[in-house]
Formats: C-alpha cells, structure tokens, sequence
C-alpha cells in the first residue's frame, strides 16, 4: 500500500465522497488482507474490513498526522480484527478449510502439489487460528507483515515487552503444536 497524502485525508474529512471513495479504493484490500490474516477466516475479514472503514469515515476528521496514515490504519485494522475475534471466540465453530474451485491442473503430479501445498498452508492457518489472538495479531504483523518491534508496539498501543512475550509465547506454542503433529 503506498501512503494516502494529506490533502487527500483532509478532503476526504471535510465530507469529500470522491476523496473518501479513493482512500478505500487504495487501501480496502490491505485492509482485507491484514484482518484476514488476524481472524483466519474470510467472513469475519470482510465484516472487519466494512467495520474498519465506517470507522475511518467517522474518525477522518480526527487523525492528527503523528504518525503515518499507514501506522494509524494498521492499529484500526488489528485492534477491529481482535475485538471481533474475541467477540465471536466460542459463540460459532471455525470453519476447518475452504473449497477451493480454482485448481486447473492438468496431470496427477500437479495436482498432488497442488494438494500437498494446500494441505501444508492449511495445516499453517489451523495452527495460527489456535494461538490467541493477542499472540496471532502480533506474530502474523512480525512475519507477515514485517513489521519491527517498535512499530507492532506502536500499532497495537502496547508495550515493547509485551510484544517481545507474545512472540515468544507464540512461538513456543506454534513449536509444541509442530511436535504434536497438530493435535
């Protein structure tokens, strides 16, 4: 995502649609992604993702510059996508995988590694939806977004410590998950 300028986040404060209209143009699928990667689940990264802009529409006016757009949108984004997590842990079960109807192989060797990648990114996405979302939100903005300590700190509203437990905690618990195959 390449950063929104000023005076575009000003028009788009003062009531400007069209302003607005090209800030969710830009940034809607970063946003998607980013919630996506939280919750682990594509319904709750789309509800996310609307709750994240109706946000941005009512609270453009008050951004105050201190931080880049990015920053600021990356702290919506995570801190929406945990409070949903939080909201909706134990009141629906996950969904345990999607179908997917893209595969377009066309012999068996393909669709073996087609299936085995699948299989392993799966296998990936159910052992980061049993970490908490705490430790998820933190371990999915340090190696998948590539953020550094500071900025997932920053982000969050945390302390730097806090960060640096979480990461250990999650990954400790990802390693445990790795020896037990899963279970």
């Amino acid at each position: 995502m390449r950063e929104i300028e000023k005076d575009l986040i000003e028009k788009a404060a003062r009531g400007d649609g069209a302003a607005f209209r090209e800030i969710y143009d830009r940034t809607s699928g970063y946003v998607y992604t980013l919630a996506y990667r939280v919750t682990g689940m594509k319904h709750d990264a789309e509800e996310v993702t609307q709750d994240v802009f109706v946000r941005l529409y009512r609270s453009l006016g008050s951004f105050k510059f201190e931080a880049s757009f990015k920053t600021w949108l990356y702290r919506v984004t995570v801190n929406s996508a945990l409070n949903h997590s939080k909201k909706w842990k134990g009141i629906r079960m996950k969904e345990r995988g999607e179908i997917r109807e893209d595969i377009e192989a066309t012999d068996a060797s393909e669709v073996s590694k087609s299936l085995e990648k699948e299989d392993a990114g799966r296998e990936a996405k159910g052992f980061l939806e049993r970490l908490n979302p705490d430790q998820r939100a933190c371990l999915v903005l340090r190696e998948i977004e590539g953020m550094n300590y500071a900025g997932i700190a920053e982000t969050l509203g945390i302390n730097l410590n806090t960060v640096r437990s979480r990461l250990k905690r999650a990954r400790e618990s990802l390693v445990r998950m790795g020896r037990r195959g899963g279970e």
